[in-house]
């Protein structure tokens, strides 16, 4: 896994404790920067959406813009209170939100476990408010369902991963796993940042142990 720090009695603040936030939301590109799709509602008749956070979201996003069956990717922040929040104030740990990423699919060509298996095995779900030097709430790992159905398939996924991490001698998954919110969309230049910047920073990568799929 991941190098780590201790952040032991880290905890997501609280409604009263947020930034105010704004009424105004950020200006959204027209397109995808890498396939030119939507990134906006409303979505092609079948699609599918799942919201997903493994830490800073440049390198999660490409994960998914590159699997076949994912219409659209965009990143933005969910899971917490302040609304319409900056990077900067996110960074703060103080608007409550994760770095998520929004994946748009297509269920007939690709399933809910095939995303699953990207997301377990190119983060650390042991680590907790944090993914390798990126410590913070807003870094924290989380999964954010649309349906009871997805929030069970959801909750399967991590029970299996967890058989294999423990087979493996790690610890247990700090992932919070709850329904979908809001989403608050990024600013334009984090939108697939990595496809603008190719050497840009990543620290997503294999995990050592395998999602059995």
């Amino acid at each position: 896994m991941f190098f780590r720090r201790d952040t032991t009695g880290m905890t997501v603040p609280t409604p009263e404790q947020c930034l105010p936030g704004r009424d105004t939301p950020v200006s959204v590109p027209d397109a995808h920067f890498v396939n030119g799709r939507p990134l906006t509602p409303p979505w092609p008749e079948g699609m599918d959406t799942l919201v997903v956070a493994m830490g800073c979201f440049w390198g999660a996003e490409r994960f998914f813009w590159q699997m076949d069956g994912v219409f659209t990717t965009a990143v933005g922040y969910s899971g917490g209170t302040t609304p319409n929040p900056s990077y900067e104030e996110t960074c703060t740990g103080r608007t409550g939100h994760t770095e998520s990423v929004l994946v748009v699919f297509d269920p007939s060509v690709v399933t809910l476990n095939d995303l699953f298996k990207v997301f377990w095995e190119n983060h650390d779900p042991v680590q907790y408010m944090g993914q390798g030097n990126d410590i913070g709430t807003q870094y924290r790992s989380a999964i954010y369902t649309n349906s009871e159905d997805q929030q069970a398939a959801a909750l399967a996924s991590r029970d299996a991963y967890q058989a294999s991490l423990t087979d493996a001698g790690f610890g247990d998954i700090t992932t919070e796993i709850a329904p979908f919110g809001t989403w608050y969309y990024a600013e334009e230049y984090h939108q697939q940042y990595l496809a603008k910047v190719p050497n840009g920073y990543c620290n997503h990568g294999f995990c050592q142990v395998a999602y059995a799929s």
